[in-house]
């Protein structure tokens, strides 16, 4: 996959998705919710966190599962309060 079609909004709601759907095992939502946006911070560059937050914020997260959507929400709550 190229950069440009990483930073499609498409794109990264299904890669969250697909990193909920690893941590969806985990029996403590606490840490599943940890994991998700952890992996995030450390693995996608600041434009495609800033597209996701975007996306979240615009569309209400339209197209993420639950559990990706409360990490993108736990995620944009860190952002608000780092700000």
């Amino acid at each position: 996959m190229t950069t440009q079609n990483h930073d499609s909004s498409a794109a990264l709601v299904k890669m969250a998705n697909n990193i909920a759907d690893y941590f969806h095992s985990e029996q403590d939502r606490q840490i599943a919710l940890d994991g998700i946006v952890s992996h995030i911070k450390r693995f996608w560059e600041p434009r495609m966190r800033r597209k996701i937050l975007a996306h979240y914020a615009e569309h209400q997260g339209e197209g993420l599962n639950e559990l990706a959507h409360a990490a993108i929400a736990k995620l944009a709550d860190e952002q608000r309060s780092a700000a």
